[in-house]
């Protein structure tokens, strides 16, 4: 395919293949077959594609076609079962093996393997006025969590990695932003007050950091911790060596207070200070120790 592979706009990857959208709208895809590498059968219908999602086996296009899939079914490649309700789809949203589609009225259809979040039957008549669909994405098992226009959430999917989030819905009133682990999720309610569910050992566990998580306007995550920023500081949880143990920089040098803005990888944060300084904190090979060029930063 490289010598279609011109005027790229996107590209798009899965666990074993690519799909490129070009800038004509067009979709070019390359890779393990399994995995979303051959979409040669759904190319008449791949024009005008403004966006691709992708699972870890397969990829969704919304374009002037519709919505389409290809890869492997088991992995949210195979949508026919619910094709025709896949009409005025806005965005598409994906864990590892399944997909959520938000339409124009607020609606979601979810397709996939059920453990992973493409079961949403049981609780589609809470799925409307959706503005917003986050997921986690753990190895053995994901679910997706959706804001209302009203401020609460409905969750779904593997009741272990955040889709059962029962025992905190009182809290989830008045949310505005949600954040996702591998397999936990926070919320921030407009109060400043956060909320969280999931994988206790991966960020879904925040009572011991409770009492500070007050006024926090923005939550980042790394694959297993969460960093909340409050009034100018930093509050962190989950796996410490993730980056859910920020001690050690909170009370060295510049330490962690004036905090204008933080970044994650999959397993360290980065913060921004107002002074234009870099703090970071968590895993060695995912850039948590910043030793060797601080002097630059």
């Amino acid at each position: 395919v490289a010598d279609q592979l011109m005027n790229v706009w996107q590209i798009h990857g899965s666990h074993g293949a690519f799909a490129a959208i070009l800038q004509d709208g067009t979709v070019v895809s390359w890779g393990h077959p399994q995995y979303g590498g051959d979409s040669s059968l759904l190319q008449p219908q791949l024009c005008q594609v403004r966006q691709i999602t992708g699972t870890a086996g397969a990829f969704a296009a919304l374009g002037h076609g519709g919505l389409r899939t290809w890869g492997d079914a088991a992995w949210g490649g195979d949508s026919s079962m619910v094709q025709d309700q896949l009409t005025n789809v806005q965005q598409v949203f994906a864990t590892n093996r399944a997909f959520a589609a938000l339409k124009a009225d607020g609606r979601i259809v979810t397709w996939g393997h059920p453990g992973y979040g493409g079961d949403s039957s049981k609780v589609h008549d809470q799925l409307h006025d959706v503005v917003k669909v986050v997921a986690t994405r753990h190895t053995y098992g994901a679910a997706f969590a959706a804001l209302r226009s009203t401020g609460s959430v409905v969750t779904w999917g593997h009741s272990l990695y955040g889709g059962d989030s029962s025992l905190v819905q009182h809290r989830l009133r008045n949310v505005r932003h949600i954040s996702a682990t591998l397999s936990a999720f926070a919320a921030v309610g407009e109060d400043g007050r956060v909320t969280t569910w999931g994988d206790a050992f991966l960020g879904g566990d925040s009572t011991g950091v409770q009492d500070q998580l007050v006024g926090v306007r923005e939550i980042s995550a790394t694959s297993g911790a969460f960093a909340a920023m409050a009034d100018g500081h930093i509050v962190t949880w989950g796996d410490a060596s993730l980056g859910g143990d920020s001690s050690h920089v909170a009370t060295a040098g510049p330490g962690l207070r004036e905090v204008f803005e933080v970044h994650a990888t999959d397993g360290a944060f980065a913060a921004i200070l107002s002074d234009g300084s870099v703090v970071t904190w968590g895993h060695l090979n995912y850039g948590g120790d910043s030793a060797r060029g601080q002097d630059q930063l």
